[in-house]
């Protein structure tokens, strides 16, 4: 199954229709399907993450190599960028982000609020920011992903995340579990406590740890793009293949299950700590177990 919006719209816990979105996710016969949604629940066995459809849908080989050619040269006007509005909750830190990004020279703010909201949605203004930036700020919104992450990593951009629910543990088909080669790290909790101040630790990276880093994002552009539908590519795997083809490993591994005499609706891991094992092979304790229990 392939669900267009957030997990969370789906996992309605009461049987109140008038609270926000519906059952479908907890019904008994949804339960043990593959459901493959732009944000994936971390405690469940079958919820996959997949990237956000991002404005580029190349219909050729051609055209994603050119447009990677093109972010290789692309030089960099600003060191960190945000693209965003400012928020009532209190919980949230882009309020932060906003005045440390005002407050410095080198990072370019796109706000988001009700009076620039045609030049948020035109595409290209949101992509001439993140192509002019070193750095592209990530934090979480209403859920912990942002489309715009998949957005920063079209455009060549090293997206800074801060809570590891945007990223790490929701696309593992797409992304590399070495998070450090192609992102930064920064607990949201020490940016809500003003213990960090963002451009400094963006600073500390080296010209060669830049290069190295925005050449592992130029090469993950293929795998966070949708090809257009009317087209065929011929040697690139965009996120409609890997898809495909981490369902099909999925049933193949249950097919080997059965013959091998074992359930494969009882995996050897936890059901809670599914976001763990599909992104350390492990159930050990981790420094981001608060991020995802109570």
């Amino acid at each position: 199954m392939v669900a267009g919006r957030i997990t969370w719209d789906f996992r309605r816990l009461t049987e109140k229709d008038e609270d926000w979105g519906n059952k479908l996710m907890v019904l008994p016969e949804v339960r043990n399907m593959s459901t493959l949604t732009i944000e994936a629940i971390p405690w469940h066995r079958n919820d996959f993450g997949v990237p956000y459809p991002t404005y580029f849908h190349p219909s050729s080989d051609s055209e994603v190599f050119q447009w990677q050619s093109r972010m290789r040269r692309q030089r960099k006007r600003f060191l960190f960028a945000f693209v965003g509005s400012p928020r009532n909750n209190t919980k949230l830190i882009r309020n932060q982000f906003i005045d440390q990004c005002l407050a410095s020279k080198k990072c370019k703010l796109l706000d988001c609020n009700k009076g620039n909201k045609k030049s948020r949605d035109k595409p290209s203004n949101v992509m001439k920011v993140f192509q002019n930036s070193i750095f592209c700020l990530e934090p979480p919104g209403d859920s912990p992903t942002r489309r715009s992450a998949s957005d920063a990593i079209l455009a060549g951009c090293i997206p800074v995340f801060f809570h590891p629910g945007s990223a790490y543990t929701q696309y593992t088909w797409f992304l590399p579990r070495d998070y450090k080669k192609y992102s930064v790290y920064i607990p949201e909790d020490q940016v809500r406590d003003g213990k960090v101040n963002i451009e400094s630790v963006l600073q500390r990276y080296s010209r060669d740890q830049v290069r190295r880093m925005k050449e592992e994002v130029i090469k993950l552009m293929p795998r966070v793009i949708y090809a257009d539908p009317r087209s065929t590519l011929e040697t690139v795997e965009d996120a409609f293949d890997i898809s495909i083809e981490g369902v099909l490993e999925r049933v193949e591994k249950g097919r080997t299950d059965l013959r091998e005499g074992r359930n494969p609706d009882e995996p050897s891991y936890l059901e809670t700590n599914t976001w763990k094992y599909n992104l350390f092979k492990t159930e050990e304790k981790h420094e981001w177990d608060h991020f995802f229990y109570d």
